[in-house]
């Protein structure tokens, strides 16, 4: 068996609160298992008999059927963690996932936030910040431009040529970029 401590090594973790539903939730619980942790399931009204809730070993309600009011709800969630004596708190994907408040009031809560810190997951969640961050630390990129002008993407594919690729810098939700012939 694994042991799992906090970043300082002051504490082991035990307990793992699973910030998500489904799928995700269920195999984030499956692992937990294997490395001897405990586990939390969080649900909304509307999921009190899915299957994430019967895998983990204890489950608390953070509220009604809409999303916006359980699985987002960033205190219900902590409360839970608090409740349960979680140690540790896993957001999943989706959800609060990429929401530095959220992976700050788990470090605030002196939960473990499994993921980024918060200062690192806002400076990556600004995409042109996060490629800045990348090309000063050396990583390879794709090669391109930042500029919202039309006019500047048209001189920069009269340099290049086609096709292009062009990624949204906000929004989007995956669906941000478009190939241009």
């Amino acid at each position: 068996m694994l042991v799992f401590f906090d970043e300082s090594m002051e504490r082991r973790l035990t307990k793992l609160l699973v910030a998500n539903r489904g799928e995700i939730a269920v195999r984030i619980i499956r692992s937990a298992r294997l490395f001897g942790l405990k586990t939390v399931a969080v649900y909304s009204a509307a999921d009190a008999k899915s299957a994430h809730v019967g895998a983990a070993d204890e489950a608390i309600a953070i509220g009604p059927a809409e999303a916006a009011n359980s699985y987002l709800d960033i205190a219900a969630i902590i409360a839970a963690a608090k409740q349960s004596g979680a140690d540790a708190i896993h957001p999943g994907y989706g959800f609060l996932s990429e929401r530095p408040e959220f992976a700050q009031a788990a470090a605030d809560a002196q939960i473990v936030f499994v993921g980024p810190r918060p200062e690192v997951m806002a400076a990556l969640g600004d995409k042109v910040a996060a490629r800045r961050i990348a090309v000063a630390a050396g990583v390879p990129v794709v090669p391109g431009i930042e500029s919202a002008e039309i006019s500047a993407t048209r001189e920069y594919a009269a340099l290049v040529g086609y096709p292009l690729v062009v990624k949204a810098a906000a929004g989007g939700g995956g669906r941000g970029m478009r190939v241009v012939a």
